[in-house]
This record gives structure tokens, sequence and C-alpha cells, in this order.
């Protein structure tokens, strides 16, 4: 048997009218699905969309989150000023996925560790998945990581933060069973299927780099090589003062932001700055570690673009000739910003690679994946792509 997957979308104002409509593209191609991934509009009333979503799909396991400004189907954008929902379900009766979600309860670790006992729980299984999919909000996506870990160890994963339309915290992740603004919802899949995922900036490094010499925190970072960081990055990148100060820094490194290593200099985790502070630090959109080397980054408007055609030709070359049953895609809001007006241009990308193989991409504000030995990572201003094996 083979895998099978739909994608529905609707852009109807209406939570309970817009579940239904893009359900109701589901449900006429599939019988049985595992489960669904959801992606929507904050315009929206989410608890009325799923509960609208799992009465065409009753007891299908939904997951997913609140997408930047749209989400991108076989049909094109969906978005922009419209309210958006779109949807991708997946059946192979050869294959079991548990999805649990939950609201954060005390730390963010436990809830990690918490959410993933019960995905085992309701996948019926008490051995690691072959892979699993995370969402959360910015902020602990790699503090309910190590919960999840705690429970299943290393094993590959995929996924994004929760996103609004305006950075005004506004975002949810839900399930069919939970909607909530602070939490962790996986979904764990048990198949014989082949998978892969790759994950980059697909940014050019520059010959700017220091070390991280002071960190309020995890996620302000105030000094490189012992000089203000918003004013190394000035140095850096020749922006002024002005272009890095305040929220204006979040636009700025778009084209320029941050990167980091792992230990093999395999994957470069983007770091993506999103506020230039008066002490002149600046807040950053992931987690950082001081005495480590951080590296300027850039990229193009049209380079951020084509980055998507030439990130999907890598990822099809992971897949070792395996045909490819389904693509989720995961966007970061940040590039998605950037690229504004020539989104249509990211459609073609896509399009390009995939031809008729269903996918559908959210646009996070954080992305999750790994390398090949398994160092699951979370970044910024990043793509992660993911292949599911027919």
């Amino acid at each position: 048997m083979m895998l099978k997957a739909i994608t529905g979308y609707s852009t109807a104002a209406d939570s309970a009218a817009a579940g239904r409509e893009a359900a109701a593209m589901i449900k006429k191609d599939l019988k049985a699905p595992n489960m669904a991934f959801v992606y929507s509009g904050v315009q929206y009333d989410q608890k009325e969309l799923m509960n609208s979503i799992s009465g065409e799909l009753p007891g299908v396991p939904l997951i997913g989150n609140t997408s930047f400004t749209g989400v991108i189907t076989p049909d094109g954008f969906k978005g922009g000023e419209d309210c958006f929902v779109g949807i991708m379900a997946m059946e192979d009766p050869y294959m079991k996925v548990g999805v649990a979600g939950m609201p954060k309860t005390g730390d963010a670790r436990a809830t990690g560790k918490a959410v993933a006992e019960a995905a085992l729980k309701n996948a019926g299984r008490n051995t690691a998945p072959d892979y699993f999919y995370m969402s959360a909000p910015p902020g602990e996506e790699e503090t309910y990581l190590k919960g999840i870990s705690d429970v299943i160890g290393r094993i590959p994963f995929f996924g994004g933060s929760a996103a609004d339309n305006t950075i005004a915290g506004e975002w949810l992740l839900y399930t069919d069973k939970m909607v909530t603004p602070d939490g962790v919802s996986v979904a764990f899949f048990y198949t014989d299927k082949p998978f892969a995922n790759k994950f980059t900036g697909a940014y050019n490094e520059t010959g700017n780099m220091g070390i991280i010499t002071k960190l309020d925190g995890k996620r302000t970072l105030m000094e490189i090589d012992g000089v203000p960081a918003v004013k190394k990055y000035m140095e850096w990148t020749g922006q002024p003062e002005e272009a890095c100060m305040g929220g204006n820094l979040l636009a700025t490194c778009v084209t320029a932001p941050l990167g980091v290593k792992d230990r093999l200099g395999e994957l470069t985790a983007v770091r993506h700055p999103m506020n230039g502070n008066d002490d002149y630090s600046m807040a950053v959109g992931n987690d950082m570690a001081e005495g480590t080397a951080i590296i300027q980054l850039e990229a193009s408007v049209d380079e951020l673009i084509a980055s998507v055609g030439k990130t999907l030709a890598e990822l099809k070359g992971k897949m070792n000739g395996k045909e490819i049953g389904a693509l989720h895609l995961v966007h970061c809001g940040g590039r998605r910003a950037g690229i504004d007006s020539r989104i249509d241009e990211v459609t073609k990308e896509i399009k390009s690679q995939v031809g008729d193989i269903p996918f559908i991409t959210e646009f996070t504000f954080g992305e999750y994946g790994y390398e090949d030995d398994g160092r699951n990572t979370c970044g910024g201003l990043m793509l992660s792509f993911t292949a599911f094996g027919k």
C-alpha cells in the first residue's frame, strides 16, 4: 500500500465555514486519514475552526498552528489580506501516528516530557517513533525538545513555531483536542516508508565572525568580542544605527542574519536578531551560549527566493531516488516578509521541483530540523523541508 496525501484550503471569513470547506476537499479523496496538518490565520476562532474540521474528519488526529500571513498549497499562495486555512492529510494503512498536545504546565522541559509520553500512549506504542513533528510558540523551543528527547532519545524531527501576522503574540498552536498560546504539540510517526528532512538557511557565509562574550539569559546577545552586539553588527554590515535599533533590526537582518555552526560544521543554525536595545544589546530568536563563535551571513532577496527550489532539489537528493508521496514545507515568516509581494515566485520555485506531489507550506517564527546523524536543533530565518516516502 502506498501513502496518499491530499491538500485542502479555504479563505472563507467564517471560522466554521472555512474548516468545513477545507476538510471537504480532503474527505472526498481519502477514506481513513492517519492524521492531518492544519495551518490557519489568527483571524479565526481556532477552537471553532478545529471543531468544524473534526466534524468533517471525525476521529482524525489534527495538529498545527497559526501561520504568518498565509500558506502555500498546490493551488498557490492563500492569505495576504484574506483569512486562510490549509490542511494536508495523509493516509497509509501501514503507518501509525500518535498526536498529543498540552499547555505548558510547570516548566517547558517537564511539559515536553509529558507530551511525549501522551503521544506514545495515543500511538499505542512504547518504543521511539521513526521521526516526529513538533509545534511550539516562540521562546522555549529548545527546552521543549529536551523534554521530548528525555523520553524517546534523539529521533529525527521537523516542524516550526506558531506565528501571527504582526508579532503581537497572538499565535496559537492546536490539536483536535486543545488550543493554547503556550505549550507544545507533537506527532510521532511509525512507518516503514522513507523520510528525509533538509534543514538550512541557505545563506552565504561572510568573513565576519567573532566570539559571544556576554549573554543575558539565553536569547539576549550583549557582546561579541567584548563589543556591544549591535555595534559589532553595524561594523560588520555597514548598516546605520537607525536600521539596527528597535524593531528595525528585525527587517534589516533578513538579508544579513547571524549563525552558529554545529561542532562538525555541517549545519549552520541561523540566529535571527529581533530587536536592537538601547544598551546596544540585541534580542535573538533562539538560544545561544557564551564562548561560542557566531558568524554573519548574507543573501539577497533573489537568493532567498531561489533557495526554495535549491533546497527542494537537495531534499529530493536525500531521498535517494525513492518516490515521494507528500511534502511538508516549513518556511520562515521573516524570509516571507522580506520576499513580500514576490511570494508567488516562491510558489513557482516549489511547483518547478515538486510537480504533482501534494504539499503544504506554513510560515513560522522558528524552524526545526536535523542533520544526518540526528542532531536536532532549532533556528530562525530557515527552511525545514520534509519528504515522506510514497
